[in-house]
């Protein structure tokens, strides 16, 4: 099965604050909310959701496709995507303009504050998924991105009877409801967190059982609680995987959708692939950004088995 990947292509500016944000807050002048936080370190990362979700999908022994825009800074980028088994040729370099740039701050707690640079995000849209070669046979997803870009290809993949994973993520707070909703009514399958379900059904007026009369399939991912997956059939619950230690949660929503790919690829039940999901997703927690972990199929194989049996 051919793997297609959207999203965006970014440089991570990860930053550790050494406290709460939320002792900061006075509820009595958040209308007036002036706030700077001191960090004690901060770390450039490649990232972005695109990148994200293929090397997870790499690490897991497929090639997949990413297919983006990007800037005049993608070079070494590029280079390094291509030596872990990314294919590039999708990726479109935009003149004049750099790669989105995410800037995150995580507290002790976890919570984060982050602004994110669109840069040659903007031009998403510039690109089809008519000009993919073997795009019939694919399986896309199309994860957080340029709005515009998002919604014309979800159309277009519907145009031409393509499966598609509708994962619109932090869009889902900048995206109209009309947007989400063109999303989800073609697709395949929907993805998002709690937090995303949320803002998706004030949005749309479409919870789990309206986006299930439009997708086979909507999975709903709770962080240290797992994942419920949602088929007209019923309700399933997968648990995370406890991780060993906890660096950093940028980035691990992404490594959850790519091992739930490899799944799909490999023709397995929806449980196994959340289960690969909830592997995958606790080795990048394990570690600073989103692509800067790794394993062999075999150590993952292993870890599988040791919290959920054979595989």
């Amino acid at each position: 099965m051919k793997l297609i990947v959207t999203g965006s292509i970014a440089f991570d500016y990860l930053m550790s604050f050494p406290g709460k944000f939320t002792e900061h807050f006075l509820p009595e002048h958040m209308h007036r909310l002036s706030l700077s936080f001191l960090v004690d370190s901060m770390d450039k990362r490649r990232g972005g959701c695109g990148p994200n979700i293929a090397y997870t999908i790499a690490l897991l022994g497929e090639r997949p496709h990413l297919m983006a825009t990007a800037g005049q800074d993608f070079t070494d980028y590029k280079a390094w995507m291509e030596a872990v088994n990314i294919d590039t040729s999708l990726v479109r370099m935009i003149d004049g303009k750099f790669c989105a740039s995410f800037f995150c701050s995580t507290d002790e707690a976890n919570n984060q504050i982050a602004s994110f640079y669109t840069g040659a995000m903007a031009n998403a849209g510039e690109l089809s998924m008519r000009a993919v070669p073997g795009i019939k046979d694919a399986l896309v997803i199309i994860a957080a991105n340029d709005p515009n870009g998002m919604v014309q290809w979800a159309e277009e993949c519907a145009a031409m009877g393509v499966k598609y994973i509708w994962d619109p993520g932090q869009q889902c707070a900048r995206m109209e409801g009309t947007e989400l909703a063109r999303g989800v009514t073609n697709a395949f399958m929907v993805i998002v967190n709690d937090y995303e379900m949320e803002l998706l059904r004030q949005k749309t007026g479409l919870g789990e059982a309206e986006v299930l009369t439009h997708a086979s399939l909507l999975v709903v991912t709770k962080g240290e609680k797992g994942c419920t997956i949602h088929t007209a059939d019923g309700t399933e619950d997968v648990p995370a995987v406890t991780p060993d230690r906890i660096a950093d949660p940028t980035g691990v929503g992404d490594a959850f959708r790519g091992g739930f790919m490899k799944g799909l690829a490999m023709g397995a039940p929806y449980g196994t692939c959340a289960k690969l999901g909830s592997v995958a997703a606790t080795y990048c927690l394990e570690h600073l950004g989103g692509t800067s972990h790794a394993y062999t199929w075999e150590e993952f194989k292993g870890r599988y088995e040791k919290h959920f049996g054979p595989l």
